[in-house]
């Protein structure tokens, strides 16, 4: 147990930042998020904007799978929604960009919320099913649908805030990694509240949850409409950054990704969300890097595709069978051994 951390009061017990060293590292974290853009290229800032936009709609679909315990797989066209909602606004409107992105989110909490409908009577690898066919629902409304562009999708000019164009990484690092990091707070904190500690007991047992006067489908729904909101922010922050919408661009596999994302850093966790889509985001870039090493790089490149698909799945069953806890346990593991070191027996 730490020494120095005697709370007096329920509130400083329940606290975010329960002592001085997480408030120290934290405002580290933060000043070297506020360098970073000026310490690296062009590269790592596209990989910086994707990895925020990628937590964002982990920790989205975390809420809903991790702390409330409802499958999904159809994050992917949550996100689609927001992306599109975002792209017509743009083009057709020319509302503001904050207006926009917020107006993706709830469009996609909409959505969510009549996906989430059937949550009550199924659950499991049927609540998935579901799921699954919102995806390819959506999918076929993007693509046959005359305002979402048809399969050409729409090209999204460049949003501007305060006068300022985000046509360029640097640029909408400034306004993706805020928006994110406020998204991860209000999870924190939802999970201090009642609200959060009804998603955890109905994914601990719902029959018990109910007896104990929490309404089920009231929270699942809440639960489904929450993801959404966050799928959605995350896919209109997505349209901003990529330009360019089409029906492809949120594919099955890319809710896949998702869930793959929060089994890996580990589920009903915050920082495990986290973890998980930096770890999944990087995997891939990391593999490109190494095949581009090799002698016949160039020529290997075409087998990355399936070779990607094939190692999310190898990661998913690895931690599942060696570590379910996922990369957030493991991190918790190295906090244990350094809070008594060298002091160890």
């Amino acid at each position: 147990m730490r020494i120095g951390t005697l709370k007096e009061s329920y509130i400083a017990d329940a606290a975010l930042f329960d002592s001085r060293t997480q408030k120290v590292w934290l405002a580290v974290a933060a000043a070297l998020l506020v360098l970073f853009p000026f310490m690296v290229g062009d590269y790592w800032l596209y990989l910086a904007c994707l990895v925020s936009i990628n937590v964002a709609s982990a920790t989205g679909l975390n809420i809903l799978t991790g702390y409330t315990g409802l499958v999904s797989l159809g994050q992917a066209a949550f996100m689609g929604l927001g992306a599109y909602t975002v792209a017509i606004l743009q083009i057709r409107v020319g509302s503001p960009f904050l207006l926009n992105i917020l107006a993706g989110g709830l469009v996609a909490m909409v959505g969510g919320i009549v996906v989430g409908i059937p949550s009550l009577r199924v659950k499991g690898l049927y609540l998935a099913i579901v799921t699954i066919a919102a995806s390819f629902i959506t999918h076929f409304m993007f693509a046959n649908a005359s305002f979402a562009g048809g399969t050409g999708g729409l090209t999204v000019p460049p949003a501007s805030l305060f006068g300022i164009v985000l046509d360029t990484s640097f640029r909408l690092y400034w306004v993706i990694l805020p928006v994110t990091v406020l998204m991860l707070l209000g999870s924190s904190n939802l999970f201090r509240t009642r609200v959060g500690r009804a998603f955890i007991a109905i994914r601990d047992r719902d029959i018990s949850a109910e007896v104990l006067g929490i309404p089920l489908l009231n929270y699942k729904l809440l639960s489904f409409g929450l993801s959404s909101f966050y799928a959605g922010i995350a896919g209109g922050l997505w349209a901003y950054f990529f330009r360019v919408v089409t029906p492809e661009s949120f594919p099955l596999s890319m809710s896949i990704f998702f869930l793959a994302a929060i089994i890996v850093g580990g589920m009903g966790n915050i920082l495990g969300g986290i973890f998980g889509a930096v770890f999944m985001t990087m995997v891939p870039e990391l593999l490109k890097l190494s095949v581009s090493l090799l002698p016949r790089g160039a020529e290997l490149t075409v087998f990355l595709s399936p070779v990607r698909t094939m190692l999310f799945g190898v990661l998913i069953i690895g931690f599942l069978v060696f570590e379910p806890h996922g990369l957030a346990e493991v991190w918790r593991r190295i906090r244990r051994f350094f809070h008594l070191w060298p002091f160890r027996n």
